[in-house]
């Protein structure tokens, strides 16, 4: 049984390197398309989307966490329905700081997978999610798990690849990201990022990022 174990983790492991850039710190999409860059064409695919509610959708993106995208939803929808729109539309949760109640919101995790994702932290690189959650769940949902959370990178040894995972980030941003290195506050990410995207941008970036 314990070899087993160890052999289907050396599997999975090998699996999730050759599907993910090295390093990669938000979870792979398998289901999910990111609220704040769905197109248009790609939130009328998903259940329970008005016109109405995706034009307020897209009016009120970038979105801070899911928790402000819940509540713009349900002030027009069930919760059973906001459970199967999650299945398709989502905003990334922070591994080392999102609440019980954020991760609640991951259809089908429950009360005993919220405590599981809260009792391995700190993470400091999502191989350790995938390592700790695969001892309760199979392979596909592990990959279905994955893809709701992130975390951090640090922005002074981040890889381009880390960089390029953040979602909407592009090549001119990453460059943007590295040219003012070493970075020794967060302020400083706010100021020199700030140059170039507004403030609403900036604190959505700055989720996905921190220094050590």
């Amino acid at each position: 049984m314990i070899l087993r174990r160890v052999f289907r983790a050396v599997i999975v492991a090998a699996a999730l390197t050759a599907a993910s850039p090295a390093g990669a710190q938000v979870g792979k999409s398998v289901t999910i398309v990111d609220a704040n860059f769905a197109t248009e064409k790609e939130l009328a695919a998903v259940p329970h989307l008005t016109p109405a509610t995706i034009k307020a959708i897209l009016d009120r993106r970038p979105f801070a966490s899911i928790t402000d995208l819940d509540t713009l939803l349900s002030q027009s929808l069930k919760r059973e329905q906001l459970t199967e729109l999650y299945g398709r539309l989502f905003v990334h949760l922070n591994l080392n700081t999102a609440t019980r109640e954020q991760i609640l919101l991951i259809p089908n995790a429950g009360p005993r997978m919220a405590h599981e994702f809260e009792e391995y932290r700190p993470y400091k690189a999502l191989a350790q999610f995938h390592r700790e959650i695969d001892k309760y769940v199979d392979d596909k949902e592990l990959a279905r798990l994955e893809q709701y959370v992130f975390v951090p990178i640090d922005l002074n040894t981040a890889s381009d690849a880390d960089i390029l995972t953040i979602p909407g980030l592009g090549n001119r941003m990453l460059h943007e990201f590295k040219e003012y290195r070493p970075y020794k506050a967060m302020e400083q990410f706010r100021r020199e990022i700030g140059k170039y995207v507004d403030k609403r941008e900036v604190a959505r970036l700055e989720r996905y990022v921190t220094i050590n």
